[in-house]
C-alpha cells in the first residue's frame, strides 16, 4: 500500500478515486507516567513518554488507514494528513487521505 502526502505519485497514474479514507486511534496516558512527565515540564526538555505515545498513535492510525483503504479496493492513499486532539489525558489521532487505485506508468 502506497501512502503519500502528495496529490500524485511519481511513476504511477490514478485509475480510480474511491474518496476519503481514515484511520483513527484513541489512547489514554498511564497515570504514573503522566505524573513523571509533569515533573519533567518543571525542568524543561523533551517529555519522552508523551513523544512515544504520540509516535505509537500515529503509526497505529496509519495502519488503520491502510486497512480501511484496502477494504474498499484501493492500493494507495494520496494527500495523507494527520489531525490530533488531547483532552483530560486522552489523545485521539486520525490519519486521513484520498483512497485511490493506481497502476505503474
Amino acid at each position: 500500500m502506497i501512502v503519500c502526502t502528495t496529490e500524485n505519485i511519481a511513476g504511477y497514474r490514478i485509475d480510480k478515486t474511491f474518496g476519503e479514507v481514515f484511520g483513527l486511534t484513541t489512547r489514554s496516558r498511564n497515570l504514573v507516567r503522566t505524573f513523571g512527565a509533569g515533573l519533567k515540564t518543571l525542568v524543561g526538555g523533551e517529555v519522552v513518554t508523551w513523544t512515544q505515545l504520540q509516535d505509537q498513535a500515529r503509526l497505529e492510525a496509519i495502519e488503520r488507514l491502510k486497512n480501511n483503504a484496502d477494504k474498499i479496493g484501493a492500493n494507495a492513499v494520496t494527500m495523507m494528513r494527520f489531525d490530533s486532539n488531547e483532552a483530560n489525558g486522552i489523545m485521539s489521532v486520525v490519519a486521513y487521505g484520498t483512497a485511490v487505485k493506481v497502476s505503474e506508468l
